[in-house]
Order: C-alpha cells, then structure tokens, then sequence
C-alpha cells in the first residue's frame, strides 16, 4: 500500500510553519505574496491591508476611481496579483537558494535570503515527487479566519475595550489616511465623536439581552447565554462554532435594526459571503460569482470602518473561493474535525506525568476495541453503531402492498395520552391524510374527471371545496364497490379510527420535535416548522407554523397501520401583514401575532422541517411581534441533491445543501455613502495610545479552555457550513 500527501490543514501560523512562507508582516499573504500594498500605520503601528482590495475589481469599477471614501486622493489602476502555479512557486524557492531546515547550512543560509522576502525556507514537502503538481498544497483554514473576522468585526461594534479596532490610534490614522472630517478629533473637549458602527450603551443592552435569551434546537448550537456579560455588556468565551454560528445566522439578525442601513448591508453580504462559502453543496460557478463579490464586500467595510480593522484575516477571505473552486467543499478542508479529535486526545491523559504514553496506550486499547468489534452480532450495540441522537429508530418490516405513509420512519417519545377527535378534526385528518398518500392520487385524478363530466364550468375554488368536502364520501364508496385488491386502499378509504393517542416530542428525518407546551420552559426550542409551497426555491410560498401536538392516527383491520400527523397554528402569509421577505437578501420576517384564518391543522409529520424565529434586538416597539426565520438542516442526514446528469462534471454538486443566490450591489454609485459619525450619540473617550498598550499587555480573555474543547459537540454546520 502506498500513501500520497493530498494538502495540509493548519490554522495560518502553522501554514507558515509546512509552507515556508512567512505569515507575519507586510507580505503575509501567500498567494499576493509580493504584490501587495499593504502598510504600517504610523500611529497604531501595525500592519494594515487598507485599500488593497480595489485591485480585484473589474477595470470599470467606481470603486477604482473613488478619491474620497478609500486612500484620500488615491484611486486604483493596478491589476489583481497573479496566482503562482506550483511549478513557478518551486522555480522560485530554487532560484533563491532556499535550504531545507534539517540541511546542515539550512538556518544560516535563510536567515541571509529572508531579508529581502517573505520566503523563510525550503519545504520538505518539496521533495515529494508530485508536490510541484499540486493545485492546492496548503489550505487557508476557514474555521479560524471566520473566527476572527467575527471577533475583529463585533467587538469593534460592541466597542470593547482592549479588543476594539476604533480607538485613539485608529482615529489618528484615519485623520492621516483618510478624508473622514467627521470622525475627527474635537480639538475643545478632547473627545472623538461617536461612529455610526458603534453601539452606544442602550443598544449594547439590548443586544446582550437579546444574546442571552436566545432559544436554538436541540443540538444545533450551545448555550451562547453562558457568554454573555450583563455587567460589561460584551461576549466572553466564544468557541470556534459559536462564533460560526453568529457570523452566518445571527449577524444579520442582531445588527439589523441598531445599525444603519448601510453598514448593516455590508456585514449581512461579509455574512452571507461565508454562509455560501461553507456551504456542503457547491457548484463551479458559485465560487466564481464569490469571487467577483468578496472584493466588493471588503470595499464596502473599507469606506465604514477604520484602516487598523483591516488586519491579515481581513484581506484572506479574497482567496477562499479560488481554494474552494480548486479543492471542493470547506467541510473536508477546515480545522474542526481536528481541533474535536485533539479534545479526545487530551481525555485520554489519565497519568499527567506521562501525556504521551497516556494518549498511546488508549489510543491502541481503542484500535483493538473497535477491531473485535467487528466480529460481533449485528444488534450489538458498539462505538461504531452508536444511536444517533435524534434516531427516528429505522426503517420497519416492509409488508407488501403497504402504503408510503404508513411506513415511514419516526419515533415518538414520552407518554402517551389518549383523546377522541372531534368532528372538525376528524374530517381534516382524514382529508389530509387522503390528498397526501400517493398511492391514491390516481383515484383523486378519477373523482376530478367525474367532477369535470358532470360540471363543465366548475372553477378551481369549487374544485378544491369538492375536493375537501366530498372527496373521502367518494372514495369509501368507490373503495366497497369496485375491484381494488390492495387491502391497506381499502382500510385507509375507510378513514382512521376517532380515538388517537397524543404524545409531547417527535423524531422524524434527523429532527426533534417538541410541543410549544412541552418545550416552553427548556432552554431550546424545537416546535418551529415550515412545509414547502409550491415554489419550491421561494421562501414567500413557505408556510410557517408552531406545533401544538404529535397526534398518532390508526386505521381498522390487521395488520396494524399507523400514522403521524403534527396539528399545529399557522402564521398568515398575507405580505406585509404577516410575513415579509427582504427583497435583496431574503430574510423571511413572521408575524407571531397574525394567525392564518383558514382550518387546516394537520400536516403529516414527513413534511415538516424544522426552523425557528429569532427575535430582533431593537429599541422600536413595532419590531416586537416580527420574527427572523432561521431553516435548521437535520443531524444526520445526507440529501442527495437532484442533478441533470448531462451537465458537465465540473457544474455537477458535491453534496446536499445548496447555495442561495442574491444579487449584492456590484455598481456603487456616487463617492458619499453618508456620515459616518452618529450626531444623536454622546461622544466617546477613546483610549489614549499609552494606556491602550497596557490593555494590549494585562488584557485577560475568559475563555479558559483551547478551542478544541468545546467542538466536540456536533452541532449544526456550515452558511451556511447555510
């Protein structure tokens, strides 16, 4: 057996370590390696990538010759950097002279030749006789970067201290950079005015508020409440997947209204950005229109916030659709499969004394283990046949003949209660059950074609009424007089038994689902759902409602045929009234308080998907009732998407959750995008440059435990990974 090197996965100080290529300082960037502009602030001291961005836009950009909101006086004619093949990267580290680190001249000789370059020395991969072939040698690590674009971006909103990018030195660099009149300094009091990307302190309450109340399904995230700080109005502790599952669901959602307009845009298009990015199921062509959004994107940070924001890990999201477009989805080429099996690791250490043996003899008792449990019964329940944590306990005995709906998957869970139907009741489930089986829509097609013999001007309002009143009077008489030789047609034309059984949670298709009743005191919540309409690509043809009981409907005669249905509240879809869609971006807002007028209460349980309604964090009143829609994706479970199999391979989808596509606004017109001062808020008593150097020293972070710690709970992703 041979073994061969696909790429390695690090976080960027390791790239630095496998690469050679040094990822500190003005070129730490390894694909613009030489190419770039970037700079030292004369007063933060540190390296920013401000205005470096321009170069990636298409020649006819406004952008490129905007004067006012970039570089002051500058525009852009320089073209995008070009991306070194393998082979040319491995002519130029020979043509250097660059040794490897075990040669025996290897650090004197680098040391010499890394002065007037960012190369620091000679790989070993190199001597792999395909490393020069490779499109991809070294991944930028999605999961870090993300992270700290998160970070960088909400604690300069949220104006933390010792972490914010808006402080005394930033504002002097703007004032030096930048023609920003407004965020001068007031030379009388001192005293910088307020930014209008700053949180003042209300609206810091209220997000933190917002933060700690906040309600997920099972499984899908952990308890970001522990994060919360009422005290200093900040975020503590923040893990890897927190963090993603802020940056792609919750950044549009909690700045939307404390925000303005503009700066909301450009951190909900850097939101979904990394939402399409980690998605599973990616297309050759989405990475492409990734390419030609992000630099567009990171345009709009640079005319909102300061040039000491943009850091290395600001500048790198320009190059992940190029790796993902090249090496295929993010899922496979990230740090958190590896940050989860160093925790397992590090609970292996029983004797502290000695680590590594501790992790070695655990780690071969465990080989071992799972070896001889190969050799077990099937229904030996083993580490490699764990139940999954919402199992819908399987697939039962196929009886031939049976009907779809009868032998679906799904489990209820707690105790059971036993209520009789009423009439109104009666009639929907059985109706329901009915149009939704199909095995019968061949008789549904018969009754229509009666329907239309008989009436030759009926409409489509009569023909639906027809449909729900008359249609299971129909069929139980055509089921008792006609030839139909499946047993569970004829049983199910009978229509179900009126006692049914009540039970408070569901698992079905990798969901749980929860009652409101059942689940209104918990810390998550699992009773959202939506079903698709008839669009499916539309979000405005969804139906949104709240599961109100888990009814288990039975019908007559051996054998026994069962059936889930899910009764529930619908939220009205009238537009405007009871649901909105942001025309851009697609966020579907739900009226809590507007209920859909028509009876119709009953879905069957396989329909459902799982979401759930965030609130927004606002000082208005009239944004109280309005709910966010967030679609929860099921643990476990793998859909293959639907492909036309006479595409070419190149457009064909890696796995199953697809990318949404909007529009961002590629044409910007105009060189003012408004004040970027807030004139109502108080102004600010920035740090000054001395005591933010002390900040920077004595600064603690509480977060005590190395990220790995809390990734191995499987949560939800990534937009997503929507």
């Amino acid at each position: 057996m041979r073994v061969a090197l696909m790429w390695t996965i690090s976080d960027f100080p390791a790239y630095s370590m496998l690469s050679g290529w040094s990822t500190a300082g003005r070129l730490a960037c390894p694909y613009c390696m030489d190419h770039l502009d970037a700079f030292s602030l004369s007063h933060g001291g540190k390296i920013s990538w401000f205005d470096n961005h321009r170069k990636f836009l298409p020649d006819n950009h406004p952008f490129r010759r905007n004067r006012v909101n970039f570089l002051k006086g500058k525009v852009c004619i320089s073209e995008s950097p070009p991306i070194l093949s393998s082979e040319d990267t491995f002519l130029q580290i020979e043509d250097l002279g660059l040794r490897r680190v075990i040669d025996s001249d290897g650090e004197a000789v680098n040391s010499i030749i890394a002065r007037n370059t960012g190369w620091r020395k000679k790989s070993i991969f190199w001597d792999l006789p395909y490393w020069s072939s490779n499109l991809i040698r070294h991944n930028l690590d999605v999961m870090h970067i993300e992270k700290n674009v998160f970070e960088n971006t909400f604690n300069t909103v949220m104006n933390i201290e010792g972490k914010t990018k808006d402080n005394a030195k930033a504002r002097e660099d703007v004032a030096h950079l930048c023609r920003r009149k407004e965020l001068e300094r007031n030379l009388q009091t001192g005293k910088y005015p307020k930014a209008c990307y700053v949180l003042d302190k209300q609206q810091k309450q209220v997000l933190c508020e917002w933060v700690k109340n906040l309600k997920f399904p099972d499984g899908y995230v952990s308890n970001m409440g522990r994060c919360v700080d009422m005290h200093k109005y900040k975020l503590f502790g923040m893990k890897s997947h927190d963090c993603h599952v802020f940056m792609q669901r919750l950044l549009p959602i909690a700045f939307r209204e404390l925000l303005p307009n503009t700066v909301w845009q450009a951190l909900t298009e850097l939101s979904f950005f990394f939402k399409h990015l980690t998605s599973t199921n990616i297309k050759v062509q989405d990475m492409k229109r990734l390419e030609l959004e992000i630099p567009i994107i990171i345009c709009k940070l640079e005319r909102i916030f300061p040039p000491a924001f943009f850091d290395s890990m600001e500048h790198l999201p320009i190059h992940l659709p190029y790796e993902a477009k090249i090496a295929g989805p993010v899922q496979y080429r990230w740090m958190y499969p590896f940050e989860r099996f160093l925790r397992h690791l590090k609970q292996n250490v029983k004797n502290k004394a000695k680590v590594e043996g501790s992790i070695c003899n655990a780690y071969l008792v465990e080989e071992a283990s799972n070896f001889c449990a190969h050799y077990f019964e099937p229904h030996v329940l083993t580490r490699d046949q764990q139940v999954p944590r919402n199992d819908d306990g399987g697939d039962d005995a196929n009886i031939e003949g049976n009907l779809l709906i009868f032998n679906y998957p799904g489990r209820p869970y707690g105790r059971a209660k036993t209520k009789v139907l009423a009439d109104d009741e009666y009639k929907a489930a059985q109706i329901y059950v009915l149009l939704n089986c199909p095995e019968i829509d061949t008789y549904v097609n018969l009754f229509l074609t009666e329907l239309r013999q008989t009436s030759h001007n009926i409409s489509d309002a009569e023909i639906n009424e027809a449909l729900e009143n008359k249609f299971a009077y129909w069929f139980k008489s055509y089921a008792r007089h006609s030839n139909i030789e499946n047993k569970f047609i004829k049983d199910l034309a009978e229509g179900p038994l009126r006692s049914v059984k009540s039970y408070p949670m569901y698992f079905i298709n990798g969901y749980r689902f929860h009652t409101s009743s059942h689940g209104a005191n918990r810390s998550t919540m699992n009773s959202g759902f939506c079903i698709r309409g008839s669009t499916y690509d539309d979000n405005s043809n969804d139906y949104y409602g709240i599961l109100k009981e888990v009814v288990q409907i039975e019908y007559p005669a051996l054998p026994i045929k069962r059936t889930i249905l899910f009764k529930c509240e619908w939220f009205d879809l009238t537009p405007d009234v009871g649901i909105k869609v942001h025309k851009q971006y697609n966020i579907v807002d739900i009226n809590l308080r507007k209920r859909l007028n028509k009876y119709e209460p009953f879905i069957l349980a396989s329909q459902a998907e799982q979401v759930v309604y965030l609130p927004y964090p606002s000082l208005r009143r009239d944004k109280a009732d309005w709910h966010a829609v967030c679609k929860v994706k099921p643990r476990s479970i793998v859909i293959m998407p639907q492909t036309n199999l006479t595409e070419q391979m190149s457009d064909q989808a890696f796995q199953d959750e697809a990318v949404e596509v909007f529009q961002i606004d590629t044409q910007v017109e105009g060189e003012q995008i408004g004040p970027l001062n807030d004139p109502s808020g108080e102004p600010l008593e920035l740090i000054a440059a001395e005591e933010e150097e002390l900040l920077d020293e004595t600064n603690l972070d509480f977060t005590t435990e190395s990220d790995e710690e809390d990734e191995e709970e499987l949560h939800e992703y990534d937009d997503d990974i929507e």
